[in-house]
C-alpha cells in the first residue's frame, strides 16, 4: 500500500518534462500530492494503490494535466481602479468610442464617467485630447485610462476639479500634455501625472474592492492560472485587502508580490522596500522589486536610440539614470531580485548594461516587455544573463503586420519589424516567462499560448501574423507559462515531477497537439494550488443558471 496522500489526480494525459522535450508521448497517468508537494507521478496502471490511500481522488479521465499555469506579470489591485467604467478595448474608431461612452452614461447615474482600454489610434494623426468627451455626459467629469495603462485622458471638468495647470513638474519624466498656448489638453502621461486626478475620483469602498479583487482572482483560477507575479504595491491598503481575503478563505491563486520602486525615491525608501521582503500571508509573499526605465511607445514615453516618427520617446523615465543603477546595485547587493519594465530599444540596452555590471552573486534579474529589440541589444541581454518576461497578446492585440496600428506607426517599419522577438530570445538561450500584464491585456492563458504560437489573436485566421518567424513551438509556449517563470525568479517549480510544488492545471484538450485556435476555448477542468483543488469539474461543468 502506498503512503497516505491528500490528493490524487487521475487524467487522460500527463505532460511531464519528458513529454515537453518530445522524448515520450503524453499518456494517461496520475499525480499524488501531500503537504503542497508532488510525491508521486506515474502511469495509469499504478494509480489505484495511491488512490486507495488518498484523502481525495479527482478523476478527469479525458483531461490533460500540465504544471500549474503562471502569469508572470499582473496588476490585480491597481487594476481595480484602471478597469472602472466602460471597456473600450478593441474599439479603433472615434465615433464608436464616443457611442460606447454615451451608452454607458445613459445606463448609469455615477457622478463621473469612467472608461479604460482606449486605443490612441482613434485620434488618427491628432494628439489625444478632451475633445473626445465633447457633448457627452451633460458636464459630468470624465476619466479614461488609455490601453497601455501609462496614460489617461481627463475631461475639461476633471482637469478643473483636480486643479491641473500644465505647469506641474514631477520626480520622473511624467508630464501633462499642453496645447500651443500651454493649456492642458486632458492627456496625462505616466503615473505621476495621472495621480494628479486620482485623489478627486469617487472612492470605491473597501468592501467593494475586496469583492472585486476576489472576483479577479477567482476568474484567474477558473482559466487555469495557479500563480501570478504582482508587479506593484501602489495601493496603500494592499496588504489589508489581501489579509481580508485570506480571513474569508484561501486565495485561489498564489501571489508573488514585487513592490514598485518609482524614480525619484527619497533617502530611506530603498531600505523600506528591502524590509518588506518576506512579508507573507498563506498564499502570498513579497519577494523582489519592480522598476521601470521608460514608458510606452504608444505614449511617446519609451526610451529609443532614435526618436519615434513624432520626434518623441527619447528619454528615460528617470530624470537621473544613475539613480536607477543605484537602486539596482542596492537590491542586487542584498540578494533581492529585480524586474525592470523596459520597452524601447535604448531602455532595454541600458538595463542590460546595468545588470551586466553587477558582480555575480546568484541573484536573478529580469526585464519586462522588450517590445522592439535590435540584434546588438539582444546580444547584450544574452551576455548579461538576464531573464525576460513578455506578453504575446500585446503583440497580437495591439500591433498589425501591415503596420496600420499606432505602435508600428510610431516606430516606423524597420523598428516595428523587431516586434516582440520571443523566438529569437529563446533560440539564444534566454529564459522567457510569459504573462498578460492584466489589465493591459486579458489574463486568459489559453489566448496567450495561442498568440505565442500563431503570432495573431486566437480565432482570427483572417489576420496576418505579426513577424511569424518569432512564433514559439507549443511546447516552448507552455514552458513560458510554467517552468520558465520559475526559472526567471531563480526557483524550482513548474514541472510535474516528484518534489515540485503541487500546482496543476487540467485542460479538456492537449495544448501540445490541439490546434491553437481550438485550444483557446478548451475548457479548464481542474485547477490545483498548493495541493488543494480550487476549481474542480463540478464548478466548471455544472449547468449555468
Amino acid at each position: 500500500m502506498s503512503e497516505r496522500t491528500e490528493l490524487v489526480v487521475r487524467a487522460g494525459a500527463v505532460i511531464t518534462p519528458d513529454v515537453l522535450a518530445g522524448r515520450v508521448p503524453a499518456e494517461p497517468g496520475f499525480i499524488a500530492m501531500r503537504d503542497g508537494v508532488i510525491v508521486a507521478v506515474g502511469a495509469a496502471d499504478a494509480a489505484d494503490a495511491w488512490a486507495d490511500a488518498a484523502d481525495r481522488v479527482v478523476d478527469v479521465a479525458g483531461g490533460t494535466v500540465t504544471a500549474g499555469i503562471v502569469d508572470a506579470h499582473i496588476h490585480p489591485i491597481m487594476g481595480l481602479q484602471m478597469t472602472r467604467g466602460v471597456d473600450l478595448s478593441g474599439i479603433r474608431e472615434w465615433d464608436a468610442v464616443r457611442a460606447a461612452l454615451a451608452a454607458w452614461v445613459g445606463e448609469t447615474d455615477e457622478p463621473w464617467i469612467f472608461g479604460w482600454g482606449l486605443d490612441p489610434i482613434v485620434f488618427g494623426a491628432a494628439e489625444p485630447s478632451f475633445a473626445l468627451f465633447d457633448g457627452i455626459g451633460d458636464g459630468r467629469p470624465a476619466y479614461v485610462t488609455m490601453f497601455d495603462g501609462h496614460s489617461a485622458l481627463a475631461s475639461r471638468e476633471a482637469i478643473g476639479i483636480a486643479g491641473v495647470t500644465g505647469d506641474e513638474t514631477f520626480a520622473d519624466a511624467s508630464s501633462v500634455a499642453v496645447d500651443p498656448d500651454g493649456r492642458p489638453t486632458g492627456l496625462l502621461l505616466e503615473i505621476s501625472a495621472q495621480s494628479l486626478v486620482w485623489p478627486h475620483l469617487p472612492e470605491q469602498t473597501f468592501e467593494e474592492r475586496v469583492e472585486a479583487l476576489g472576483a479577479v482572482f477567482r476568474g484567474m483560477a477558473e482559466v487555469g492560472i495557479t500563480s501570478g507575479q504582482m508587479l506593484d504595491l501602489s495601493a496603500p491598503d494592499s496588504f489589508e485587502l489581501l489579509e481580508e481575503l485570506e480571513r474569508r478563505g484561501e486565495l485561489p491563486i498564489r501571489l508573488r508580490i514585487s513592490p514598485w520602486v518609482m524614480p525619484g525615491f527619497a533617502e530611506g525608501d530603498l531600505e523600506r522596500f528591502a524590509a518588506l521582503q518576506g512579508r507573507a500571508g498563506r498564499r502570498w509573499h513579497v519577494t523582489g522589486i519592480k522598476l521601470m526605465i521608460d514608458g510606452t511607445i504608444d505614449n511617446g514615453t519609451a526610451w529609443l536610440y532614435e526618436p519615434d516618427t513624432r520626434g518623441e520617446s527619447t528619454e528615460s523615465l528617470w530624470l537621473d539614470e544613475a539613480q536607477y543603477a543605484e537602486a539596482v546595485a542596492f537590491f542586487h547587493g542584498r540578494g533581492i531580485p529585480t524586474t525592470t519594465h523596459a520597452i524601447g530599444d535604448r531602455g532595454i540596452g541600458f538595463v542590460a548594461e546595468t545588470l551586466a555590471a553587477q558582480a555575480p552573486n546568484g541573484t536573478v534579474h529580469r526585464i519586462e516587455h522588450i517590445e522592439t529589440l535590435p540584434d546588438h541589444v539582444l546580444e547584450l541581454m544574452v551576455r548579461a544573463g538576464v531573464a525576460a518576461s513578455m506578453q504575446p497578446t500585446h503583440c497580437t492585440l495591439y500591433s498589425r503586420a501591415d503596420h496600420t496600428d499606432n505602435w508600428s506607426q510610431r516606430l516606423g517599419d524597420e523598428r516595428a519589424d523587431r516586434a516582440w522577438r520571443i523566438g529569437d530570445l529563446r533560440a539564444r538561450g534566454v529564459i522567457v516567462a510569459l504573462g498578460s500584464d492584466w489589465p493591459i491585456a486579458p489574463y486568459d492563458p489559453r489566448a496567450t499560448l495561442a498568440s505565442a504560437t500563431l503570432r495573431r489573436p486566437a480565432g482570427r485566421p483572417d489576420l496576418e501574423p505579426v513577424q511569424p518567424s518569432q512564433a514559439l513551438s507549443r511546447a516552448a509556449a507552455l514552458e513560458g507559462h510554467t517552468s520558465e517563470w520559475w526559472r526567471s525568479v531563480g526557483e524550482q517549480g513548474g514541472t510535474i515531477e516528484v518534489g515540485m510544488p503541487a500546482d496543476l492545471t487540467v485542460f479538456a484538450d492537449d495544448p501540445l497537439t490541439t490546434d491553437p485556435d481550438a485550444f483557446a476555448t478548451s475548457p479548464v477542468l481542474l485547477t490545483v494550488v498548493d495541493g488543494a483543488v480550487v476549481v474542480d469539474p463540478a464548478d466548471v461543468l455544472a449547468p449555468r443558471g
